[in-house]
């Protein structure tokens, strides 16, 4: 990987404006902070910077007139506390950039740097997004209709991804995340003394039930190659040793690949909650909240993103879907482009306390995603003139 793309002024102030992100992360549509200190440095460099209708985050743009390549960071943090070995640790109580979005808002700052540079040079135009709220997938939803994709070609975004080495560009056409969907189920029986259980209707024994036959959906409702999870990720009932309560709740998630099979998980989760709730006696309450679709790779810019990543020094590699959503996928539902996997060198996974990055990659990402820009315009052009 090219280490040469930055002189070691511009370096050391994307290293430091990295760990100043790190130390101060912020939640999603709390990025004030983090907003202006991404602005303060696109000032330095004489970026113009668009009026929007946005509280956090902002949008960049570079170049003039078609063809437009749009390309996107997220730059929220999470509700985590910081146990990582680092010298830049969290300053903020119970928050950390345990996805590494400052990874990613720091690359891509530093390609918004490097395509200044360049800009009388662009065959094109370049929108480039700082999105807030990636978190609670509210914030591309928010970008678009504040109309950044207006007129745009091709959407280009990136991910860190610990399970892949550093130096390894992942990518692949068609699905790369998965649809998300969240649940809660609210049970309401009837609470009596924990020794005459025959006095009421215990929630418990219903939440049991519950969970258990949620996970038959995809072991036995579903085909093999029906690729989706379902998790149970948080159950409360109760309040002392021995009173039988009246209620009962849990919530869980559901990752799938397909809209198809997403529609179809859903309807065997209302099923199996109206049938036990016959069964049982007891009222049974789904609330479902959809979150994004899958990420969908176009095959001829994904096709191109591991291309130029190979040009430029990284290994590109061709990789498997992953159950992580990313509201990335709103982008691609209105414009062609892809979505790739930078490998952040592990241990530790996504949304872990001890998650870190590998800082030996953001300044060669910030480069590759510089050279994926400018080479996305000269791809363009030559079609439009084909």
């Amino acid at each position: 990987m090219n280490q040469s793309y930055f002189c070691e002024t511009t370096s050391k102030q994307l290293a430091d404006f990295f760990h100043d992100l790190h130390c101060h992360p912020e939640l999603s549509n709390q990025e004030f902070q983090t907003t202006r200190k991404i602005r303060e440095v696109l000032n330095q460099y004489h970026i113009e910077i668009l009026d929007l209708p946005i509280e956090t985050g902002l949008v960049a743009q570079i170049g003039y007139g078609d063809p437009i390549v749009v390309l996107r960071s997220d730059i929220d943090a999470l509700p985590i506390c910081e146990e990582a070995d680092t010298k830049y640790i969290s300053q903020h109580k119970g928050v950390m950039h345990a996805c590494g979005h400052d990874f990613h808002a720091t690359a891509v700052l530093g390609a918004a740097i490097l395509l200044k540079q360049q800009e009388s040079a662009l065959k094109g135009q370049v929108r480039i997004l700082f999105q807030a709220a990636e978190e609670v997938a509210t914030g591309a939803t928010e970008l678009i209709k504040a109309g950044v994709l207006e007129n745009a070609n091709v959407v280009f975004g990136i991910h860190n991804d610990p399970t892949l080495s550093s130096g390894v560009v992942g990518c692949k056409a068609g699905a790369l995340t998965a649809g998300v969907d969240r649940f809660r189920i609210d049970i309401q029986a009837k609470g009596t003394h924990a020794a005459r259980p025959q006095d009421g209707n215990d929630p418990l024994l219903v939440l049991a039930n519950v969970i258990n036959i949620l996970q038959t959906i995809v072991s036995r409702r579903l085909a093999s190659d029906d690729n989706a999870v379902l998790s149970i990720t948080q159950v409360h009932s109760g309040s002392t040793w021995n009173i039988i309560p009246d209620t009962a709740f849990l919530e869980g998630t559901v990752r799938s690949f397909d809209a198809e099979v997403r529609k179809k998980i859903e309807m065997h989760i209302r099923q199996i909650l109206n049938g036990l709730a016959v069964s049982f006696n007891a009222q049974i309450q789904l609330n479902w909240q959809p979150g994004p679709p899958s990420v969908v790779n176009n095959e001829k810019w994904a096709n191109f993103a591991l291309t130029v990543a190979k040009k430029e020094g990284f290994e590109p590699r061709v990789v498997n879907a992953s159950p992580i959503g990313e509201d990335f996928a709103y982008y691609q539902e209105v414009v062609n482009g892809a979505f790739m996997m930078i490998g952040s060198g592990g241990p530790y996974p996504l949304h872990h306390p001890k998650f870190k990055i590998d800082e030996a990659i953001v300044l060669p990402t910030a480069g590759y995603l510089a050279t994926l820009v400018a080479d996305a315009l000269i791809e363009l052009e030559s079609n439009t003139h084909e």
